[in-house]
């Protein structure tokens, strides 16, 4: 799920929809924070918000390389103070250190039970919805974050009927300058994101991929409620 933040559009709304969701239909919660970044407002509302929560929470302090022991110390004290947490686990995402203490203690706080899916069943979300998340994930990693949450992708046509696998896709954007940034001089941009997206489609798919990618604009799509369920945010199946 996103992480919690204030709303800016109705896209931000489905979103803290879907985190206030998740917040009460699971086991535990771990909650990520940096180590070298300034608690602030928001980081306070969420202590204070988890605070009343009935379940195991689980802080998680990440980029403790960045820091010295003193100011790691230093940080661990201040968030100690603001939750009373169930685990407080230091880790290093990038050089891969506690990462192991992070998975047992997670593992402790879940109950055993019975599966809901089968073994081999990796995602309940459709092959459609798969591909157009990895397109939208090749995008923002090309861009560089230039247009955060700005893009959307939809896969127009996904034909299985011949030896190589037609895709056509959208990226769906706000304004005609994020377009030419996706496109990129003489295309090379969704070129390249199309050569990365391919990449990982073949690999879901296990199937020879031609993927033909257009780049449309689409006007304050995020405020739109007809366009974000399109782009399948559906606020009504967030309803309880």
């Amino acid at each position: 799920t996103p992480g919690i933040h204030k709303a800016k559009n109705r896209l931000g709304e489905y979103m803290i929809r879907s985190v206030n969701k998740a917040l009460h239909d699971v086991d535990v919660i771990v909650w990520l924070v940096e180590a070298d970044e300034h608690i602030g407002p928001t980081d306070k509302d969420i202590a204070e918000r988890l605070s009343g929560m009935h379940v195991p929470v689980i802080l998680v302090i990440n980029k403790i390389d960045r820091v010295t022991r003193n100011e790691l110390f230093e940080i661990t004290d201040k968030y100690g103070k603001m939750c009373d947490y169930a685990e407080l686990v230091p880790v290093s995402a990038l050089k891969e250190e506690n990462l192991d203490e992070l998975i047992r203690q997670i593992f402790k706080y879940l109950p055993y039970g019975i599966p809901f899916y089968d073994e081999d069943t990796v995602t309940d979300q459709p092959i459609r919805q798969i591909t157009a998340e990895l397109i939208r994930e090749k995008a923002l990693k090309c861009l560089d974050d230039e247009i955060p949450h700005g893009i959307a992708v939809t896969v127009d046509k996904m034909d299985f009927e011949k030896p190589v696998v037609r895709v056509d896709a959208t990226i769906i954007c706000e304004r005609e300058s994020h377009k030419g940034m996706i496109i990129g001089k003489q295309g090379q941009m969704l070129k390249k994101i199309g050569s990365a997206a391919r990449y990982e489609i073949e690999r879901l798919v296990e199937r020879q991929i031609n993927l033909k990618l257009w780049v449309r604009v689409k006007k304050d799509w995020r405020d739109s409620d007809v366009l974000l369920k399109n782009f399948g945010y559906d606020r009504k199946s967030l309803e309880e």
